[in-house]
């Protein structure tokens, strides 16, 4: 396996405005970007530009894509609204598929009110299965998130840092894990490998998936272990 920094960024998965979640997943980007054997970026959904005329991976962002392509985790910040997710947050996330498989999730909920977003977390967590992410044992919360900064912009429990920091630690434990996985234990050892289409590496064939967009097309899902892409094959 190829020694490289592990690629986690952080999507933060709503598009109102002045959302006071912005200010968490800055905190959380600036958290991971600490760890000297991670490399991240804040991704904001809204910067991403995709219409709402159309869902799925036919309107895949192609940057956005590549980033959650050659990840070996995320972490999702969100707010919680009426006790769910943003409706914006599913668009984006629905833009890939074959990408998102056997890597790791982790979740920051924020919310105004003294739950910090769990109803959100408990309602996405079947949305992040179905395409493919594994979310780590261990949530972050953020409640009464309008007094959770002082002037300064410094957050002002000390348990709260704790937490992210806690999750942050399962989720490149769990980065590292599965990306040996996925690069080193092949689903069909008797499956001839697949060559990597941007460095010429035999690929590893990790996993499964049903392409329910396509039709229930079965496909084998590949991973390079030099480059660390990922390649989804169909039929």
């Amino acid at each position: 396996m190829a020694d490289r920094p592990y690629r986690i960024p952080v999507l933060h998965g709503t598009v109102r405005k002045g959302a006071r979640s912005a200010r968490v997943a800055q905190l959380v980007t600036n958290r991971l970007a600490a760890q000297p054997d991670a490399e991240t970026r804040l991704i904001d959904i809204e910067s991403l530009g995709l219409v709402g005329n159309d869902e799925g991976t036919s309107i895949k962002d192609p940057e956005f894509s590549r980033l959650v392509d050659q990840a070996d985790g995320l972490v999702i910040v969100a707010p919680e609204y009426n006790h769910g997710y943003p409706a914006s947050l599913k668009h984006a996330l629905d833009t890939n598929y074959s990408e998102y498989v056997h890597k790791p999730v982790g979740l920051v909920g924020v919310s105004t009110g003294a739950l910090g977003g769990a109803r959100m977390i408990e309602n996405l967590l079947p949305v992040l299965r179905a395409v493919g992410l594994v979310p780590v044992q261990r949530d972050v919360t953020v409640g009464n998130v309008a007094d959770a900064f002082d002037g300064e912009g410094n957050l002002t429990n000390e348990g709260t840092l704790e937490r992210i920091d806690g999750m942050l630690r399962e989720l490149r434990w769990m980065a590292a894990t599965l990306r040996r996985g996925r690069e080193a234990i092949p689903a069909d050892p008797g499956r001839k490998p697949a060559t990597c289409p941007g460095c010429s590496s035999p690929m590893n064939q990790h996993g499964t998936l049903i392409d329910e967009e396509a039709g229930g097309t079965v496909g084998r899902v590949h991973a390079c272990p030099l480059c660390g892409r990922s390649e989804a094959e169909t039929g």
